[in-house]
C-alpha cells in the first residue's frame, strides 16, 4: 500500500487529487456538532495543497435516497474544512456535474475544493458493478490521482471507495495509515492484559467482532443496550429494555465458550432504569432509579449502567495494557445516564493502557462529555470499519489500495 509520503516524494505539484475523506459528520440543522472526522483528515488535505495538488475532496454524509437532499449537503463540512485550512475551500453543488467539471477546472496549484455528497448519485452505493463503475469513471474524469483516507467508509463495497483506486494511481492518506496501525496493535503481538469494552444499542452488531475477540481478549466488558440481550440470556427479567430475543442463543454460546476459554466476560451488576426513555431534547430531569441487574422491575428499561458497576469496570480496566472500547454504557446524550460512559472514559484516561475508542457513538461520547482526545491513545473515525477489521473480515476500501 503506497503512503501519501511516497506519493508526495513522487510529486504532485499541478495535479488533481481526488481525496475520499469520511466527513459524515452529525448536524444539527446546517450546525456541526462534532467536527472530529473533518479534523482528522485536514492533514492529509494540507500536506497535499501545500505539495501544490489540485485537492478534490469527497464524502458521503448521512443516508440520502440516492438523489439531491439539502438535509444531507456537505457544504457545512466544507465551510469548516476551510476554516481548518485557513484557506478558502471551494464547493460544487453536485458530484460528477457542471458544477463539479467548472470547479475543479478552476482551481490553482494548492487550492481545495469539496464536491457534495456522494450519495446524491445512485451509482456510489449500487449493488450492480456496472452502474457503480459508470459513476467511478465520471469521479476518476475529474483528477489524475486518488487518495483515500475515509476510514469510516473503508468497508463498504461503493464506487468511490472501492472501484475509484482501480481507474487511478493510488495512495493511502495520513489517516487511514494511522487507522491500520493502531489496529494492528489490537491483533498482533498484542500488550496483555487485553480488556475489550463493548456497548451500544444492538447485540448483532457486534456478534462478529465477539465471536473474534474470543480468541484474543482476556476480558470483555458488556454495557449499553446490548447488555439487556446478555442479562436475558442469563434469565434475568429485563422489563420493556431493549431487547433481541432472536440473539439469545448466540449470546448463551458465547457466554460458554468464554468461560471454556477462560475469557472473562463482565456483565452490570446494577442498571439505573426509568418507566420511559428520557427526552434528548430538552434534556428534562428523568428521575432514574438505580437497581440490581437481576431486579429490573417489568415496567421500566435499563438506561445505563450503575454506580457499582461503574466501579467494577474501572477496576477491571485498572491493571490492562491494551484496551478497545466501541460503544457507549448508556444513553449519554441525557445528563441523566451519561455516568456509565464518562465512568469508562475517566478509567481509560487515568489507565496506562493502549488505548483505543473504536468511533461511532464512543468516540463522539468522549468529544460531547468534554474528555481531551490526546489522553487516549487513539480515537477512531471509523466505528463500522474498526469492527469489521477486529472481525478479520477484508475490508474493500482497505483491498483497493493494496498495489
Amino acid at each position: 500500500m503506497k503512503t501519501i509520503d511516497q506519493l508526495l516524494a513522487e510529486g504532485v505539484t499541478g495535479q488533481r487529487v481526488f481525496v475520499r475523506a469520511d466527513l459524515n459528520v452529525p448536524l444539527d440543522g446546517t450546525t456541526i456538532t462534532d467536527d472530529g472526522r473533518i479534523r482528522a483528515v485536514q492533514p492529509t488535505v494540507a500536506k497535499l495543497a501545500e505539495a501544490g495538488a489540485r485537492v478534490v475532496v469527497a464524502s458521503h454524509l448521512g443516508r440520502p435516497k440516492g438523489a439531491p437532499d439539502p438535509a444531507f449537503s456537505l457544504a457545512p463540512a466544507a465551510a469548516r474544512l476551510g476554516e481548518l485550512l485557513g484557506t478558502d475551500v471551494a464547493f460544487a453543488t453536485d458530484t460528477v456535474g457542471e458544477s463539479a467539471r467548472s470547479v475543479v477546472t478552476g482551481l490553482a496549484d494548492g487550492q481545495v475544493a469539496v464536491i457534495e455528497n456522494l450519495r446524491f448519485n445512485p451509482g456510489e452505493t449500487s449493488k450492480d458493478d456496472a452502474e457503480r463503475g459508470a459513476f467511478a469513471d465520471e469521479l476518476a474524469a475529474l483528477a489524475d490521482v486518488y487518495v483515500g483516507d475515509g476510514f469510516g467508509a473503508v468497508h463498504r463495497k461503493h464506487a468511490s471507495v472501492y472501484d475509484l483506486p482501480a481507474r487511478l494511481p493510488h495512495a493511502a492518506g495520513q489517516l487511514i495509515a494511522t487507522e491500520v496501525g493502531v489496529l494492528k496493535k489490537l491483533t498482533e503481538d498484542v500488550a496483555r492484559p487485553y480488556v475489550v469494552v463493548l456497548g451500544g444499542a444492538k447485540v448483532s452488531d457486534k456478534l462478529g467482532v465477539i465471536d473474534h475477540l474470543l480468541e484474543k481478549a482476556d476480558r470483555i466488558l458488556i454495557g449499553g443496550g446490548m447488555a439487556y440481550t446478555f442479562l436475558k440470556a442469563q434469565g434475568h427479567e429485563v422489563g420493556i429494555s431493549l431487547l433481541q430475543e432472536d440473539q439469545i442463543p448466540a449470546v448463551k454460546e458465547y457466554l460458554t465458550r468464554a468461560e471454556a476459554k477462560g475469557v472473562e466476560f463482565v456483565l452490570p451488576v446494577d442498571v439505573l432504569v426509568a418507566p420511559e426513555f428520557p427526552d434528548l431534547k430538552t434534556k428534562a430531569p428523568a428521575h432514574p432509579t438505580v437497581v440490581a441487574a437481576d431486579a429490573i422491575p417489568a415496567d421500566e428499561e435499563g438506561l445505563d449502567i450503575g454506580p457499582e458497576t461503574r466501579k467494577l469496570y474501572a477496576s477491571k480496566l485498572a491493571d490492562a495494557a491494551t484496551v478497545f472500547w466501541n460503544g457507549p454504557m448508556g444513553v449519554f446524550e441525557h445528563p441523566d445516564y451519561a455516568e456509565g460512559t464518562k465512568a469508562v472514559a475517566q478509567a481509560l484516561v487515568e489507565s496506562p493502557a493502549f488505548s483505543v475508542v473504536g468511533g461511532g457513538d464512543s468516540a463522539a461520547a468522549v468529544r460531547i462529555l468534554g474528555f481531551d482526545e490526546k489522553a487516549f491513545g487513539h480515537i477512531s473515525t471509523g466505528g463500522g470499519a474498526s469492527l469489521e477489521y477486529l472481525e478479520g473480515k477484508t475490508l474493500p476500501g482497505l483491498a483497493a489500495l493494496e498495489d
